[in-house]
């Protein structure tokens, strides 16, 4: 019999979740099973999705097949009618190994918007302690949205926010750290809004806080994308005050026009924006930051793209993740007037471009200082400021190596490891 494999599709949080079903369907000795934990981001994520499956099912003919995650939750009977799938599970069936077994009901996804608890299925998860050839670990730290933008499903798919208690997210970091994992990642939908539900009203800054203060052995600790309307002054203390918060910040700014802005139902404006970098350089003047963006998105004309495209040099963007928008049936943007796609996908092009030129600006100007890079394979890493070095020797998998970024060759650095 096989082990379970397990193939994850989407974002940070799916790939802690993916461990989480992988340590559980050991446990319970499931075999002969693939598992493919969806998204549901785009309509081409649940395009990709059926296209894996079917893949899946020419490569594995003699395994079971079961779907699961964003795009399950949401179109469970699309998934279910495909004949390659013999199961589809819900988000929040898909880490009780039982719902796993062979046997079980074809569907079973519950309503997700019902889960009120706090993080009920959070709590009972088990630690993680290994992420196959990562040298770095995720951390969920909370579940589900509590907003309604007006071209996101994934509240949806995930249901209201939901914290996990700070001492749960101190055990799972420091069980990490004690397997030699040296950097974490805080994850989740929407991170900025953790605590919200707890007693207290902790911030993702006091859970932070905690995590560098209980846990003095972790190395390195990262945060996934930030809601800029929703950074608390801890969290920008902290940037300014603890080196092991990595000099690295990724917002989900989606636009950087304010009517857009206003259209997507998001919670900032472009000087919000522009704040939250202004505030993050004045703590930590080398910080480097990214940012999601959407080109297209209905209604949105050329000047309105403009104040978009030159957010990338006003707020000093290096690293962008550009999608064109896609619309997402049953959402309010998808029944506004459209940008025709040549159009959004021009756009998006332009965009990568700003971003590719930032990122190679910025690369240059790293060129001939030193760096310290955690190895994720033999012969690749990345510095604190998460820009990618190739090294010139190959290092251990783990280990900080010490390097003189000797040039820039593209999308990264060559690194020479200091003797």
């Amino acid at each position: 019999m096989a082990p379970p494999k397990i193939v994850t599709l989407g974002c940070r949080l799916n790939a802690f979740e993916s461990e989480v079903i992988r340590e559980r369907a050991l446990a319970a000795g499931i075999a002969d099973t693939v598992i493919v934990n969806t998204c549901a981001v785009t309509a081409e994520a649940e395009r990709q999705a059926r296209q894996t499956i079917r893949k899946l099912r020419r490569e594995h003919p003699g395994m079971r097949i079961v779907v699961t995650g964003c795009a399950a939750q949401l179109g469970a009977a699309k998934f279910a009618a495909m004949p390659e799938v013999d199961q589809v599970l819900g988000n929040a069936e898909k880490l009780d190994a039982a719902n796993l077994a062979e046997g079980g009901e074809r569907i079973r996804v519950t309503d997700i918007m019902t889960i009120r608890e706090t993080a009920g299925h959070l709590i009972d998860t088990p630690l993680i302690s290994d992420f196959g050839e990562r040298t770095r670990a995720f951390v969920q730290i909370q579940q589900g949205c509590d907003h309604r933008c007006t071209f996101c499903i994934i509240p949806f798919a995930r249901g209201p926010n939901r914290s996990v208690a700070p001492e749960r997210i101190v055990e799972q970091v420091r069980a990490l750290t004690a397997r030699g994992y040296a950097e974490a990642v805080l994850t989740g939908v929407d991170i900025c809004s953790y605590g919200a539900d707890l007693a207290g009203g902790p911030k993702l800054g006091d859970a932070v806080a905690h995590i560098l203060a209980e846990v003095p052995e972790l190395k390195r600790l990262r945060l996934s994308s930030l809601d800029p309307a929703a950074m608390d002054e801890t969290l920008f203390t902290l940037l300014a005050e603890e080196p092991r918060l990595m000099p690295h910040l990724h917002l989900s700014l989606q636009a950087a026009d304010d009517m857009v802005l206003k259209r997507m139902k998001r919670r900032h404006s472009r000087a919000d924006a522009l704040a939250a970098c202004e505030w993050a350089r004045k703590a930590r003047p080398d910080v480097v930051i990214g940012a999601d963006f959407i080109a297209g998105f209905p209604t949105e004309d050329e000047a309105m793209f403009a104040n978009t495209l030159s957010a990338v040099s006003d707020m000093g963007l290096t690293f962008l993740h550009v999608f064109p928008f896609s619309a997402r049936a049953g959402t309010p943007a998808a029944r506004m007037p459209q940008v025709p796609g040549e159009v959004r996908r021009e756009r998006a092009l332009r965009l990568r471009e700003a971003g590719n030129a930032a990122l190679a600006t910025y690369l240059a100007t790293q060129v001939g200082s030193t760096a310290e890079v955690l190895v994720e394979s033999g012969e690749e890493g990345h510095t604190p400021h998460y820009a990618r070095v190739r090294l010139s020797t190959e290092a251990p998998a783990g280990a900080f190596v010490k390097v003189r970024l000797a040039e820039a060759r593209g999308d990264h650095l060559l690194g020479v490891p200091l003797s």
